[in-house]
């Protein structure tokens, strides 16, 4: 094991060679000197761990020296030490980026200490968690036998979730590995607890359904419009924002809002833009939009965009529940619209509801599977995760909201539904009439096999999905699935494997974040 190094620079060095002695004993090699000068070309020739700093030296002093330091090798740790509790040399030393700060007279358990939380934190945190995921891992996979229902199942991936920010952090790549496989096992069980009981959710039979896409606005939003608790509320809509990506964006976010209701709902099926986005706005299913509003509703086989109305369906909403509420619904599309609607922000504060949707995430998704250099800055979910963490600290989008953090508002952050990466192809047959999405089909003329690996729905109207004639039917893809055409079938795989998707029944898919912000 390599030897720790640490500097110490002090002009009372001698007064410390008790210090320096037990620290030697404890294995560390420990170099002296007594300036500021011969502290930095220590630093300059030599490889080192730790340094601590007086801060009040002959010659240079310690603060001048722990600047200096930091220019020549930023990353290397130095703990402050100094006879003076004074605010302001303190606040420069936090400044400077100091690992820790102690006051004379010290003793060698601080040191120690010190040493110990700054060079051994790592490997002590990654030991920690890696015994709690352990611990953890037989009670979570233990649910997946229970009769657990939609609540419970929120609360295992958000638990996979959490354990797979916290392993991404340490190097322990076969807990990862164990950690994707439990997420795995666990949508299958999902999948399987999907199957039973959501059409028992759409017959309205089962009484402890979830909030679900229709419900998003009349349950969770309109009540706080209606409090009157606040000068306007934000809906903000991230299409495809995966419950992982909320929790990164949530650590730059809660700098300016304290989370209010860290929630979820359920997406419906299929969780495509199409169906999902449209049910939020109207507050009905997509067969109830398609006869009600006929105008509004596209099928998937039918030319043209199928979200143009959700301004007008949101409208049509607020009027059903006899709401007289000032509202605007814009959608940005593109980088050079959240620019102007960042510049705009706080003319909407007329408003009593602001409904936005932001379509980044979307494509990012639909980027990532078109373009190889995208593919390749995204290979797996910790990427996907860190590309939209980068997307958010960059955009106009965070603008938006430290714009508005000194306002008396409200801010509702959702996403329509989420995406899972798909692995495993399925082979279907279809004609010209059936929908291109690869976790779900919709069509008359469908050939598969059956498999546990596929939802058929035979009748649509008993998941509220209007069909495209008689005989009509949705198949929906389970877990990591999707599907292929037996035509040129290896170069279909080749280009959709690996690629993130949406429209059929995994819980990255259909758990989505939904959460109320208040400004700190």
């Amino acid at each position: 094991m390599q030897e720790t190094r640490i500097l110490w620079a002090d002009d009372e060095i001698d007064l410390l060679k008790p210090l320096i002695l037990f620290l030697e004993q404890k294995g560390f090699k420990v170099i002296p000197v007594t300036n500021g000068l011969d502290a930095l070309d220590v630093v300059k020739k030599e490889s080192l761990d730790l340094v601590f700093l007086d801060e009040h030296m002959s010659g240079i002093s310690g603060i001048e020296t722990l600047s200096r330091i930091k220019q020549e090798k930023p990353s290397l740790p130095v703990v402050m030490i100094t006879k003076s509790e004074e605010e302001r040399i303190m606040e420069d030393a936090i400044g400077s980026k100091i690992a820790d700060y102690l006051i004379k007279p010290v003793n060698p358990h601080q040191i120690l200490l010190a040493c110990k939380k700054i060079l051994d934190n790592r490997r002590l945190v990654e030991q920690k968690t890696q015994t709690s995921y352990q611990e953890d891992f037989r009670k979570i996979s233990l649910s997946f036998f229970d009769d657990t229902d939609a609540a419970g199942w929120a609360e295992i991936y958000r638990k996979l979730v959490y354990w797979e920010l916290e392993l991404e952090k340490h190097e322990s790549q076969d807990l990862r590995e164990i950690l994707f496989s439990q997420k795995a096992e666990a949508n299958g069980h999902f999948a399987k607890f999907i199957q039973k009981t959501y059409p028992q959710w759409m017959s309205g039979k089962n009484t402890e359904a979830p909030i679900l896409s229709p419900d998003v606005l009349g349950r969770k939003v309109f009540p706080v419009v209606t409090s009157g608790e606040q000068e306007s509320v934000f809906f903000i809509l991230v299409d495809c924002l995966r419950y992982d990506q909320w929790k990164v964006f949530e650590q730059i976010i809660e700098q300016y809002y304290t989370i209010q209701d860290d929630s979820w709902y359920y997406a419906i099926l299929p969780t495509a833009t199409q169906y999902a986005r449209n049910a939020i706005f109207a507050g009905m299913y997509p067969d109830q939009i398609a006869e009600r509003f006929p105008k509004y509703w596209k099928d998937d086989d039918e030319d043209g965009g199928k979200n143009l109305y959700e301004g007008e369906m949101l409208t049509e909403h607020l009027q059903r529940k006899r709401l007289s509420i000032k509202h605007q619904y814009r959608k940005v599309v593109s980088n050079e619209d959240s620019k102007i609607l960042a510049d705009t922000i706080l003319d909407y504060l007329k408003n009593d509801l602001n409904a936005f949707v932001f379509n980044f995430i979307d494509m990012l998704s639909h980027s990532r599977t078109e373009m190889n250099m995208i593919r390749e800055l995204a290979p797996d979910e910790s990427a996907y995760r860190s590309l939209s963490r980068s997307w958010l600290e960059h955009s106009p989008f965070l603008q938006i909201l430290k714009k508005l953090k000194d306002k008396k508002v409200k801010i509702i952050i959702t996403s329509d539904h989420g995406t899972v990466r798909v692995q495993h192809p399925v082979k279907i047959i279809g004609d010209r009439t059936t929908t291109t999405n690869l976790r779900y089909k919709q069509g008359r003329n469908l050939g598969y096999d059956e498999s546990r690996f596929l939802m058929t729905v035979k009748n649509p109207s008993d998941l509220h999905l209007p069909k495209m004639g008689l005989s009509a039917r949705y198949v929906f893809t389970t877990e990591d699935y999707f599907f292929a055409y037996p035509n040129n079938y290896n170069h279909y795989v080749n280009m959709y494997r690996d690629t993130f998707q949406h429209g059929g029944i995994s819980m990255e898919e259909m758990i989505v974040p939904l959460i109320t912000l208040v400004p700190k």
